[in-house]
């Protein structure tokens, strides 16, 4: 028997409820896992309040770090006791799980549990973004939203080893300042300041290259009017609230604009593309060029406290839960 946070009915945060759960013995093609540290996002709260449909009873998490402890039949590659990593995942709020062997990746011995668990999730969204979705080069000038938060501050540093020329947007003065400490050579508080207006500003008119939006809602539209001609809209979240575009005619208007709507199921669906990034990942925090900032832990039964934190934009950084 495993404690865990299980959701019986989508809603609020109230609904994460902390219990006993019956994990049981690995399958073919499963590990069990000890979890040492686990990490939130907001793809839990779409799974939690049901934007992303999933049946109750589940237990929340998709990412997270541990320990092997049991091996289901005819599974190679991994033992007792070796140190692994995964995201995409659903199942990982709980101190003990099973996990596919599929999404299993080893963990490097200079990578903590929680620097794993805090970048797993969000560090491959900042590989298959700046690396397949608009691949980042030098010269790019790119737009990067919520640029303190758990995927960009990631994603900013990377974007910098890149390159780029980095554009971030943050909601207030301690998220611009920690925003510029992390690969931003530039920092609009949006609630201050029309970014649409002053990324127009530091580009001297031209506009940006890419822009990588998780907000959704909210910064959709005015972010078509942050890109250059034939520039690209990369809307990978919907934190504000889901997009829709009525229509594609302001595409054309706004300078034959591309858009599109990527997803970690499906860049990583592969376990060849899994592990891909994951080596790039690993390399990256590792050689120094991006460094995991972890702004918030919460204990595992507090999950509800951390969706609170998370859902009302009092996080930097990324969050982590410890069982």
């Amino acid at each position: 028997m495993s404690k865990a946070i299980v959701i019986t009915a989508h809603g609020g945060p109230e609904v994460l409820a902390f219990k006993d759960w019956t994990v049981g013995d690995p399958r073919p093609g499963q590990l069990r896992l000890r979890q040492r540290a686990i990490g939130v996002n907001f793809i839990d709260v779409y799974q939690r309040t049901g934007l992303y449909p999933t049946e109750p009873p589940f237990v929340g998490g998709n990412e997270g770090a541990g320990e092997v402890v049991a091996v289901g039949e005819g599974v190679s590659g991994f033992k007792i006791g070796d140190r692994v990593a995964y995201q995409g995942a659903r199942g990982s709020y709980a101190e003990e799980r099973l996990l596919p062997v599929d999404r299993a990746v080893p963990l490097p011995a200079g990578i903590s549990y929680d620097d794993a668990a805090a970048a797993m999730l969000k560090g491959l969204t900042a590989y298959y973004l700046l690396c397949r979705t608009f691949p980042v080069r030098p010269g790019h000038t790119i737009l990067f939203h919520a640029a303190a938060g758990g995927v960009g501050l990631l994603a900013c540093q990377w974007a910098k080893a890149l390159g780029a020329t980095v554009i971030g947007t943050a909601g207030s003065d301690e998220k611009t300042a920690l925003a510029r400490a992390n690969g931003c050579d530039h920092v609009i508080n949006y609630r201050t300041e029309n970014f649409a207006t002053r990324v127009k500003e530091l580009t001297a008119g031209k506009g940006v290259d890419v822009v990588y939006d998780g907000n959704g809602k909210d910064t959709f539209e005015a972010s078509l009017d942050c890109l250059r001609p034939l520039g690209m809209m990369v809307s990978f979240g919907n934190a504000s609230g889901p997009v829709s575009i009525p229509n594609l005619g302001i595409l054309a208007t706004k300078g034959s604009l591309f858009v599109t709507r990527p997803t970690t199921g499906t860049y990583l669906a592969r376990r060849e593309d899994l592990l891909q990034g994951a080596k790039a990942l690993f390399e990256v925090i590792a050689n120094g060029a991006v460094k995991v900032h972890i702004g918030q832990r919460f204990a595992l039964k507090d999950a509800a406290e951390a969706h609170r934190a998370l859902e009302g934009r009092k996080t930097v950084g990324s969050t982590l839960l410890i069982p």
